[in-house]
């Protein structure tokens, strides 16, 4: 979504940041945390004043399937890369026991681990949106970075983890909030964590080998950023399915393409949909479709205004319609 992005990256709202080497990582968002002290939420101003709102239990999608929300594309792209022979062995082999143990002590010694007695509030959002996409909820871990960032990785035989920095809470609300956290666990529904990590770190190993190995990573990353794209439509589907409100969604992406926190509130998810159809329209002719292609082909993620249209005219599709009719009303945990 930003100006720049690093050749591959992992699941990033925005710029990817550096763990290990630049390419560990995954998905960059900003939220706003809105809690009182009596664990009441608040959202919005009106002339200086926060404004409570009402919101509703959501919906819980029993026996939720990966495909049954899989954008299209993602479909066809993973495909394509279970065609790449060897692709999934070798990145097994390249990813093993000193990265975890690295990516380990990485989050448990510079993080804050959350939980029931540590950040509940943040903690009770991952555990509604993993409800509610049927998935086990992650370790979930809030880590001190002026730059806004949110990632999720999995790597085999560790628990996956969501890391979310400090500044994103400048930004989004409370809902944003947990619409970027089921964004993140899309990506583990839908296994994604497994095909980047090990895509990701097989590119830098080839890149490593003279020659050879230069070429084979040139081919591989088109193919991988294509990938990345549509698995990014795939959990903005995900975080839908959690926010059941299209404008949450689309909310969060107006506010990664130009939101600050001073003017969060004058930021108008209607006026940003006409700016997604404006963009369409324009790119439609054949000179617009190549400025277009030559825009996005180098990034890791659909243009945000993309992403928008794409999160609108999926939440009027019958397919999504049909999901909402097989839910049912979630009741969250009593607390002692």
């Amino acid at each position: 979504m930003a100006s720049s992005f690093l050749p591959l990256s992992y699941f990033v709202w925005v710029n990817p940041s550096s763990l290990l080497t630049d390419r560990v990582r995954s998905t960059g968002v900003r939220f706003r945390s809105l809690s009182t002290r009596d664990g009441s939420t608040k959202e919005g101003r009106q002339g200086g004043a926060r404004v409570p709102i009402c919101r509703a239990a959501p919906v819980v999608f029993q026996n939720l399937e990966a495909d049954d929300f899989r954008h299209p594309l993602d479909k066809q792209n993973t495909f394509l890369l279970r065609m790449i022979p060897g692709l999934n062995e070798l990145g097994k082999a390249l990813l093993g026991p000193v990265a975890e143990q690295v990516l380990f002590f990485e989050n448990i010694g510079t993080s804050v681990l959350v939980s029931e007695k540590q950040l509940s509030d943040l903690y009770q959002l991952l555990l509604e949106a993993a409800k509610v996409l049927n998935i086990e909820p992650p370790d979930l871990y809030l880590r001190q970075n002026p730059v806004p960032n949110a990632y999720t990785l999995a790597i085999g035989g560790k628990k996956p983890f969501i890391v979310v920095h400090t500044s994103l809470v400048e930004l989004l609300s409370r809902k944003e909030l947990q619409a970027v956290l089921a964004h993140e666990l899309g990506h583990l529904k839908c296994d994604h964590g497994v095909w980047l990590t090990f895509a990701n770190i097989l590119t830098l190993g080839a890149y490593s080998v003279p020659g050879f190995g230069g070429i084979i990573a040139q081919r591989l990353e088109e193919q991988l950023l294509r990938w990345l794209r549509a698995a990014e439509l795939t959990c903005d589907r995900a975080a839908l399915l959690v926010a059941q409100d299209p404008k949450v969604v689309i909310s969060v992406l107006m506010k990664l393409a130009g939101g600050s926190p001073s003017l969060s509130d004058q930021l108008n998810v209607d006026a940003f949909l006409e700016q997604a159809r404006s963009y369409e329209k324009a790119s439609s002719s054949p000179f617009g479709w190549h400025i277009r292609n030559a825009q996005t082909s180098q990034l890791s993620h659909p243009l945000p205004i993309f992403r928008a249209r794409e999160i609108d005219e999926w939440s009027r599709s019958s397919e999504y319609q049909s999901l909402l009719k097989r839910a049912t009303q979630y009741k969250p945990p009593q607390r002692v």
